[in-house]
């Protein structure tokens, strides 16, 4: 029991809490008036001018409670357990004070977990003192700690599903990189296995015809360049557990075509020069062809036909996937498959997008970089 209220204590605060966006501001903007209409519309209101004063007051610590949330705790409860030296005792709360409930959600949902702790000791000293000075009847205290503990209860299941999430993409984004990896490995052997061969001819030949050493010289150098190219987009890869199997390539994209027993027919048309590219590349375009045209299939209603262009120029190669079928609410752009295609293209220097096309059917586009390396 004490490891885990310890685990608790050291909990961290979620990171990248958004700050302050147009929503924030747009409910400041409503709560202030809704807090002087209801000091005009209340007459039983108790001391309705210190109690508006206070209400406005507080409402800008909704702009600071995903960053702050500790602070603006503090601040709200401060302000409301002093407010009633002012009032002969008596609390000067509004109805539009319910927003505090935000604040107390956002304390769970971003807050550390000692400021959790630290937050929820406040609270609960302040309710009881309010129980303790008749501030609080005894048949609204059920109700007060059901409404309390749901947003606490609303906060924390919030933050625990976007720690999962995050766990999801984390081991998305690394399956990727392990696949990567697999398919960067072929390249570098190629290119070590390469100036091996190369250095073993020149030395054979090195006494006899000095022009050929150099010559090999040359190529290894070529070698080593494009191989350190490659090497530097492997850095960037988390690799576990990889195999050595044979990497894909542009010529296997035509197993794509394969007509399925349902579903719509795959068209792959390819132009261009390709011929030197680097297995990195090459693999990378076949996984993310590989990748739409699965989910093309899966998600793609009443589709005809899946169209698969791949075409070359000087500096990039261009993936286009277009299928047309409807666009449902099963496919989305922020999906773990194209996460993990995003991911692939970015590791290797290019970009890759998703999206529904402007007539119909949904459309993958990616651009890799013909170097195979990031710059």
């Amino acid at each position: 029991m004490l490891a885990l209220l310890r685990s608790l204590w050291d909990e961290p605060s979620p990171p990248n809490p958004p700050r302050r966006v147009w929503r924030d501001w747009a409910l400041v903007c409503v709560l202030v008036p809704v807090a002087v209409l209801e000091g005009v519309l209340r007459p039983e209101l108790p001391w309705r001018v210190v109690a508006v004063l206070l209400t406005i007051g507080l409402v800008p610590t909704l702009l600071w409670r995903r960053t702050r949330p500790l602070l603006m705790f503090a601040i709200i409860f401060g302000a409301t357990a002093l407010a009633p030296l002012l009032t002969e005792g008596d609390s000067p709360e509004t109805n539009t004070m319910a927003f505090l409930l935000i604040v107390l959600y956002a304390m769970f949902r971003w807050g550390s977990g000692r400021d959790a702790a630290i937050g929820l000791t406040i609270m609960l000293v302040a309710v009881s003192l309010s129980i303790f000075f008749g501030r609080l009847a005894r048949t609204d205290i059920v109700s007060a700690f059901a409404v309390i503990f749901a947003a606490i209860a609303v906060g924390a299941a919030f933050r625990y599903r976007a720690r999962a999430r995050m766990r999801e993409l984390d081991q998305v984004k690394l399956l990727e990189r392990e696949r990567l990896a697999r398919d960067l490995h072929d390249t570098v052997a190629h290119h070590v296995s390469a100036m091996a061969i190369r250095a073993q001819a020149g030395l054979a030949t090195s006494a006899s015809h000095p022009d050929a050493a150099a010559e090999a010289l040359h190529v290894i150098e070529a070698e080593a360049s494009r191989a350190l190219s490659e090497m530097r987009a492997m850095v960037r890869v988390l690799r576990h557990h990889a195999d050595l199997t044979p990497g894909p390539s542009i010529s296997d994209l035509a197993q794509l075509a394969s007509r399925p027993r349902s579903g719509p027919a795959v068209d792959v048309g390819i132009s261009g020069d390709l011929d030197d590219l680097p297995p990195s590349v090459e693999a990378a375009i076949y996984r993310l062809a590989q990748e739409s045209v699965t989910n093309a299939r899966r998600h793609a209603r009443h589709a005809t036909r899946i169209q698969v262009r791949v075409t070359a120029d000087d500096t990039s190669v261009r993936l286009q996937v277009t299928d047309d079928g409807d666009v449902g609410a099963a496919r989305s752009s922020s999906g773990y498959g194209i996460i993990g295609m995003i991911e692939r293209a970015d590791l290797i220097g290019g970009t890759c997008e998703a999206g529904p096309a402007p007539d119909r059917g949904w459309h993958v586009t990616a651009v890799l970089p013909r170097t195979g390396s990031a710059a």
